[in-house]
């Protein structure tokens, strides 16, 4: 493996994969919720929901949750935790366990998260309050710190594997996986890591949370059907689903992987991050944030728009994000847009773990020369003049543009190359 300042250009390949969410928690699972367009939102079951004014989400079974960890170890770890832990050792599996050959030094570590361990904080809002039946008022956790820190879940893989080299948490909201990602590129670029492990997790899922999106108007009301709830671009879209759930991918330059035979999914091309600075929570209509960093994108990798074949889209399915990422896709690619999807119409929303979960369907679009259908969008909107999927579609030749938007005015956007 090479040390010291790498070429901008050194091609960087994606050699593992790894999922746990509420479509799937294997890579073929996830897949095939997704291209046989399979909503997973229901009725939130792990929690007494009663008290928030929407009880519905896209759920991770507690088996998928719990699988990689002992009762002792799960004990020990929030929600959020578990299930990064899940994603990356099966990313890491996926990929050969590069990290066993490679100086422990050299593999760097980096996971978005948008709130950290909730399931810890509620929990322990609770005892510390004295409800419950076996809570007492005044006593927390002994571990509730290192368990509810944004940072345990990055801190948790490199533990796990012993992995002593760069270990961060992005914390950029919705934006946070994808960033995750574009950071551990350039990890792999400026020669500060030889193998990454990247992505994101989130479980938000909690009264609390859920209670504060609905208060933020984000969230669909469509209780009556919460499988129908997440319409990305569709004319009568309320609102996003909350959804949890983690994806990883591990990175290395491209070299490397082919020095040792590994299997390449898809390379990564290109990566851009920007920052609306308009609003905290709305995107400005004219999608100039989101415009300008497609395009910022599209130069890291050498592209031109003509070069693109799909957008997986951010898609939130709420009106104003969808309305803007529309008007954004439009100014980059003109007329002639590529078709575009949103996942979240099957996935939900899942806030840090968005882009991740869908930077792997930007990968599998690649791999399987498809692209997913966007779920529940069954009355188009007019006003969006875009080429939405709505059934599974044959990839042409060409890069995929993964998006990510986030509060705060975040925005993230990945390219990925077939290999």
């Amino acid at each position: 493996m090479r040390r010291g300042i790498i070429d901008k250009r050194d091609r960087i390949a994606i050699t593992g994969m790894g999922v746990v969410s509420a479509a799937g928690a294997t890579i073929a699972s996830f897949w095939d919720t997704l291209v046989t367009a399979r909503p997973v939102a229901r009725a939130i079951q792990r929690v007494d929901m009663s008290e928030s004014p929407v009880r519905f989400g896209c759920e991770v079974d507690d088996v998928a949750a719990r699988s990689v960890l002992s009762a002792k170890e799960a004990r020990r770890t929030d929600r959020v935790t578990r299930f990064t832990l899940g994603a990356a050792d099966a990313a890491l599996r996926d990929a050969g366990n590069p990290e066993r050959d490679v100086d422990a030094a050299r593999v760097a570590v980096v996971i978005g998260n948008g709130f950290g361990g909730l399931e810890t904080a509620d929990g322990g809002a609770r005892e510390f309050l004295g409800l419950g039946e076996d809570a007492i008022k005044g006593r927390l956790n002994p571990l509730f710190i290192p368990m509810v820190m944004p940072n345990a879940s990055a801190a948790a893989v490199s533990l796990r594997h012993g992995l002593r080299g760069p270990c961060l948490c992005v914390a950029t909201a919705c934006a946070a996986g994808a960033h995750a990602i574009g950071e551990g590129m350039r990890m792999l670029r400026d020669g500060s890591a030889d193998v990454v492990v990247a992505g994101g997790a989130e479980a938000p899922l909690t009264p609390w949370v859920v209670t504060g999106f609905a208060a933020a108007r984000t969230l669909s009301t469509r209780a009556d059907d919460p499988g129908a709830a997440s319409r990305p671009f569709d004319r009568d879209r309320d609102g996003f689903v909350m959804a949890e759930g983690a994806g990883v991918v591990v990175l290395e330059r491209l070299a490397d992987a082919r020095a040792r035979q590994a299997t390449v999914h898809a390379e990564l091309v290109g990566y851009a991050r920007n920052t609306d600075a308009y609003n905290v929570v709305a995107p400005p209509p004219d999608g100039r944030g989101a415009a300008d960093c497609m395009r910022l994108a599209l130069d890291d990798a050498g592209a031109a728009p003509r070069d693109v074949a799909h957008v997986n889209a951010h898609g939130t399915s709420t009106v104003q994000n969808d309305a803007a990422e529309a008007v954004a896709v439009r100014s980059v690619f003109g007329s002639d847009a590529p078709p575009v999807t949103s996942v979240k119409g099957v996935l939900g929303h899942s806030i840090g773990a968005a882009g991740a979960l869908e930077a792997l369907a930007s990968v599998l679009t690649i791999t399987t020369g498809t692209i997913p259908p966007t779920a529940n969008h069954t009355v188009p909107d007019p006003d969006i003049d875009l080429d939405v999927v709505d059934e599974p579609r044959a990839l042409g030749d060409g890069l995929v543009v993964s998006n990510s938007f986030a509060f705060g005015g975040h925005n993230a956007v990945l390219v990925f190359g077939a290999a």
